[in-house]
């Protein structure tokens, strides 16, 4: 899954942030290293939800009109949050 590879990459990243927190390093720094993070947490985001509107979704619809628009629903309310 990319998106497990993105996350421990980001764990790795926040590791490296705390550390320069210890360190004491300049907080520019540190601000563009949280702005790196949030933007692979972003992209590991967008791949979980590729996955799931190309299984989860996909099989509801097939399985159900009612179970379909449930998770049609459920999409547009986290790109809604996504997008705020």
């Amino acid at each position: 899954m990319r998106a497990f590879n993105k996350l421990k990459t980001a764990r790795g990243q926040i590791d490296g942030i705390i550390k320069m927190l210890e360190d004491d390093r300049y907080c520019v720094d540190i601000s563009t290293q949280i702005l790196s993070v949030i933007g692979l947490l972003k992209k590991a985001n967008i791949d979980i939800l590729n996955d799931h509107i190309r299984s989860c979704v996909i099989t509801a619809i097939l399985e159900s009109e009612d179970q379909g628009n449930e998770k049609i629903e459920e999409i547009i309310n986290v790109i809604d949050k996504y997008i705020k």
